[in-house]
């Protein structure tokens, strides 16, 4: 995979994620002790500003008219800049108002960039080689957010928060400001669409997008809050399973690519799904925290398998159609993250185990859906 190194936009992509992965877990990793302790939200408007953390990816569509005006790499370089001035902005509005605004403004920043970065990876490396490449910025995220972690444990002993949002927040304007000085971008690739595309061959697609965006809220929203809720996790332990999950994401995202290239895209989503009920099921019935601890290290290692069905789609769909159909996969990606939450926390209230029954039976009918693949 030399080559593949050697590629512009390989190092550009690289960066330009190292500065996403930052923005984001600096700013999950603060937030809510800045909120309560600082702009002193309670937990209805700390809700209402999650929600609207959501709102940026159901837009990102839109996405497809903004390349209208500036190419799609420019798009990441200015999307990390919204990045690091919503998050440079964040200590200086401690208030409702305040920080809906620079969430709202970060978040665009981060499902922007997350929108162009699968596009571009997909235009620029081919079905033999994106697999890998997928796999090593996920690698290099997971270290990322290993060094932000370590830096926001020690700093926030010396620092209050506005300062600390400010440098995570300058350097990763820094780096947009880098993007803009660079010219990745390749003569002869294929042009594509700028207008919103949707094509009936291309179902199978989004209906996977649809059921990986209700398997991550089942991961984010329900699989932590049964550890803190039932198992009594403190802070330190979930952040020692963090780190646990992103070191081991560091050596097998790759190992993972790599295998989407040997096995394929169908065996290697079977193996996905097969793994999540068994896994959800689990969820459900243990009453052992350190069985809960070890789902949930496996959940989030399946978790990046979903990296293939974005394969999928480089080897099924029309070339020129990446960029807008990487789009519109992303918004319905995040549909499931408006109601799911929502109804699997009254769920959640009636008996907490079925959300993780309901996600079971939602990874079986992917596991079927799964089978019709066909590269």
């Amino acid at each position: 995979m030399e080559h593949v190194k050697k590629k512009p936009m390989y190092l550009y992509l690289v960066v330009l994620t190292i500065a996403s992965t930052v923005g984001l877990q600096a700013w999950t990793t603060l937030f809510n002790n800045f909120a309560v302790e600082v702009a002193g939200l309670d937990g209805d408007g700390i809700g209402i500003i999650q929600s609207i953390r959501e709102i940026p990816g159901l837009l990102a569509l839109l996405a497809i008219f903004v390349i209208r005006l500036i190419p799609e790499h420019r798009l990441s370089a200015f999307s990390i800049l919204m990045l690091g001035l919503g998050i440079a902005a964040t200590g200086f509005f401690p208030s409702f108002a305040g920080l809906a605004l620079t969430t709202l403004l970060m978040s665009f920043g981060f499902h922007y960039f997350e929108t162009t970065n699968m596009s571009l990876t997909l235009q620029y490396f081919d079905k033999h080689t994106s697999p890998w490449v997928f796999g090593k910025l996920r690698s290099i995220s997971a270290a990322s957010s290993i060094l932000v972690g370590t830096f926001i444990f020690f700093m926030a002993a010396v620092l209050d928060f506005t300062t600390m949002y400010l440098i995570i927040g300058g350097l990763i304007a820094a780096v947009s400001l880098w993007g803009f000085s660079r010219k990745p971008a390749a003569v002869g690739m294929a042009s594509q669409r700028k207008r919103m595309v949707f094509r009936k061959r291309y179902w199978l697609y989004y209906f996977l997008t649809f059921m990986a965006g209700a398997r991550r809220q089942i991961f984010i929203a329900f699989a932590v809050l049964l550890l803190v809720q039932k198992f009594n996790y403190s802070v330190q332990a979930v952040t020692i399973l963090f780190v646990v999950n992103n070191s081991v994401n560091f050596f097998l995202s790759p190992l993972i690519g790599r295998a989407i290239i040997r096995f394929g895209e169908r065996r290697v989503l079977s193996l996905e799904y097969a793994s999540l009920i068994v896994i959800f099921l689990a969820y459900a019935a243990t009453d052992s925290k350190w069985v809960a601890g070890g789902l949930y290290i496996l959940d989030h290692i399946f978790f990046n398998f979903s990296m293939a069905i974005n394969t999928f789609f480089q080897k099924m769909g029309d070339s020129r159609d990446v960029a807008p159909t990487m789009a519109v996969g992303f918004t319905i990606n995040h549909i499931a993250a408006v109601f799911l939450p929502a109804i699997g926390g009254y769920l959640w209230i009636v008996d907490y185990r079925i959300p993780f029954i309901a996600g079971s039976a939602m990874a079986l009918i992917s596991l079927a859906a799964v089978q019709c693949i066909r590269t």
